[in-house]
């Protein structure tokens, strides 16, 4: 697995909740360049659609856009409400599976392949050459 961003929504997500998150992500993203963001709202509680289109408004005042997301939900309203908030991204949303989100992070054609493969070669290189 490569590199990646994880970001983990407790309790009542908010819009604040949702900007101070996506702050911190952006942030990481700025000074790591990575482009791949597991979002695990296993223990968020509901999300409204209107909290869930502030997302929309986030991600088109920035970069937020641009990354690819797995979003791990426990159920299907988190699901739809996610839907809702990362529609228009690179994302997919995943009931409870971590393990699968990591996967499809892994795919690839996903930047964090990329990423996992550039560090593996290093590695490999840096093996032999002792």
């Amino acid at each position: 697995m490569g590199k990646l961003v994880i970001a983990r929504i407790r309790g009542d997500a908010t819009e604040e909740v949702l900007r101070e998150c996506q702050s911190r992500v952006l942030a990481i993203v700025a000074d790591s360049r990575l482009r791949c963001v597991l979002y695990d709202l296993l223990e968020a509680r509901a999300l409204t659609p209107e909290v869930a289109l502030s997302q929309i408004r986030l991600d088109e005042a920035g970069p937020g856009a641009d990354l690819r997301r797995a979003i791990v939900v426990p159920n299907s309203h988190l699901a739809y409400v996610a839907r809702l908030a990362f529609g228009t991204s690179d994302h997919r949303v995943f009931y409870s599976d971590i393990a699968a989100a990591f996967r499809w992070l892994d795919e690839p054609e996903s930047p964090c392949a990329d990423e996992s493969v550039a560090v593996r070669d290093r590695q490999q290189s840096s093996q032999r050459a002792h």
